[in-house]
């Protein structure tokens, strides 16, 4: 989407933003100049970063279908949903339960645009997407009631988003938050960015993004930071760790190598 003619009215293409730059390293049209150039200036430095990105994106993929065929949920809230590519969470769900229903909450103009057209639910189901931030888990979670039903069991997917929370105790209180509002039987599935695997390549990477104007700013967190995001919650195994590590059989990968997206599912007992 390199036509500026093509920009929604809201949105400004000369600031690079997430949403489209992570579009950018999964292969994706959706993007602009500005955000291709942080991206390539990144992937000069660190070219792990696509891996990254691509390793995230298959773990939404099996972390949905062992909620849907094994923990059997039948409904999702998704939280950073980015821009759709494939296999977005609805598409993986009402591959194997037509029923499910689903919302995704982002608060990019260009995200919103991009759900409005593509995120169809079965007939069966229901998808909806709210333009909302997930600092204010209280609005998410009132408006994503009008399609889910918060007396059953949910799926809460948040992949990649909490980087974006800059104050550690607010990220944690932000997720403490979504999770108190789930019935028993629900579920979390989160992933974060770390340095655990990279070291100082990944803190230079996310420097660069910063001082490069890529919005929002990005945080790393340890791997132990990571895991109380899980705090009160049962982990399923392995665990947390490197998200190409969370049950690769269950997509068919026989090679997997650790990246710095660290992750795991977990439920509410």
């Amino acid at each position: 989407m390199g036509d500026i003619s093509d920009i929604p009215p809201d949105i400004d293409a000369s600031v690079p933003h997430s949403a489209r730059i992570w579009n950018y390293w999964l292969g994706g049209k959706d993007n602009y100049a500005s955000d291709r150039a942080i991206g390539d200036q990144i992937m000069r430095f660190f070219p792990e970063i696509v891996e990254n990105a691509r390793g995230n994106r298959h773990f939404l993929c099996r972390a949905i279908r062992y909620l849907t065929q094994d923990a059997g949920i039948r409904q999702f809230l998704d939280i950073g949903t980015g821009l759709p590519t494939v296999d977005n969470t609805h598409e993986v769900a009402q591959r194997i339960a037509p029923e499910c229903r689903v919302v995704y909450v982002d608060n990019d103009p260009l995200v919103l645009v991009h759900a409005q057209a593509l995120l169809t639910s079965t007939p069966e189901g229901a998808c909806a997407y709210l333009d909302a931030d997930v600092r204010d888990p209280d609005s998410v979670l009132r408006r994503a009631a009008e399609t889910l039903d918060f007396s059953r069991p949910v799926g809460l997917i948040m992949l990649g988003v909490m980087q974006f929370v800059e104050d550690t105790d607010e990220a944690y209180a932000i997720v403490r938050r979504l999770v108190d509002a789930l019935a028993p039987g629900s579920h979390l599935a989160l992933s974060h960015p770390t340095n655990a695997v990279r070291g100082p390549r990944m803190d230079e990477a996310v420097r660069q993004w910063n001082e490069g104007g890529g919005s929002p700013r990005l945080t790393l967190r340890s791997p132990e930071q990571v895991e109380r995001f899980f705090e009160g919650l049962e982990l399923l195994e392995p665990g947390v760790g490197p998200t190409t590590l969370w049950r690769p059989e269950l997509t068919g990968l026989e090679e997997v190598r650790p990246i710095d997206d660290f992750g795991g599912v977990a439920i509410k007992r």
